[in-house]
């Protein structure tokens, strides 16, 4: 689900020479001065409105400048622009004194996996995002109020972009796939009506439920571990509880084969990476 291999481009970085590229090593990624901004239009397609307003910001938390960077980094709250990437640095230097840097952020790389035609940017945003990865770690460990948010973009943060767009909080979820064995669509729940798979029907409901089997701590392994660790971790049990059951098990009402629900629910809407 990873996305990998991303291109180190330069697209919308000053440089060329020898010393502009030894003066961008020395000052880092996270020095803002190298991004050449007149290549880096918004949702709106203006070049010179996001720098003013990183400015702004950087001085003073000013709630109409935030506002007007979250729509013009984030086209409703779906597409991210090469000036969203170009600012994701300078966001994340305020992330850790500033709720509305790290949400906006987070909702840049939230975003990252879509056909941004960005990846150069992304790439040469690396340092800054494993900085980021950080933060939003140890704010999860603050355990926050709302702590879902900061928990879906530290898994962007690290590339898992399918759970960070799918994972709920388990109070009423539901998750429809097709059987492995026998193509019917299935209805996984897990929430607070129950964890079992049915067939749906629109005029009965859910019929013929099959209670699911959560997987054990010594079955968990990858993503799924690591997410269920965390919510432990930070006393979310609720959570980690829901993360169990979704990556266990579950059985087709129709055939009676038995699958794990995470496997095959990726498999059919992990989203087409670059």
């Amino acid at each position: 689900m990873a996305a990998r291999g991303f291109g180190r481009g330069t697209w919308g970085l000053s440089g060329g020479s020898e010393t502009e590229a030894s003066t961008r090593a020395a000052v880092g990624r996270f020095n803002a001065q190298v991004v050449n901004w007149t290549q880096m239009h918004d949702c709106y397609g203006d070049v010179d409105r996001v720098p003013a307003l990183l400015e702004l910001v950087e001085l003073e938390d000013n709630a109409e400048a935030w506002e007007e960077l979250g729509y013009r980094l984030v086209l409703e709250h779906d597409v991210v622009f090469p000036a969203g990437f170009a600012a994701l640095p300078r966001l994340i230097r305020l992330a850790s004194r500033s709720a509305r840097a790290r949400g906006l952020a987070g909702a840049i790389l939230r975003r990252a996996a879509g056909h941004h035609g960005c990846d150069d940017l992304l790439a040469d945003c690396a340092d800054a995002i494993a900085e980021f990865r950080e933060l939003l770690d140890r704010h999860l460990q603050s355990r926050p109020v709302g702590y879902l948010g900061p928990l879906l973009d530290l898994l962007a943060a690290k590339e898992e972009y399918h759970w960070s767009a799918v994972l709920g909080d388990f109070t009423d979820d539901f998750y429809h796939l097709a059987c492995p064995n026998c193509a019917v669509e299935v209805t996984i729940a897990i929430g607070d009506y129950g964890c079992y798979s049915a067939i749906r029907d629109w005029h009965l409901g859910d019929v013929d439920r099959r209670g699911l089997r959560p997987a054990s701590f010594e079955e968990l392994s990858g993503i799924g571990r690591w997410m269920h660790e965390t919510a432990v971790r930070d006393g979310h049990e609720a959570l980690a509880d829901g993360i169990a059951y979704l990556f266990g098990k579950a059985q087709c009402p129709l055939c009676a084969a038995v699958f794990n629900i995470a496997d095959e629910y990726s498999s059919a809407n992990c989203p087409v990476l670059r």
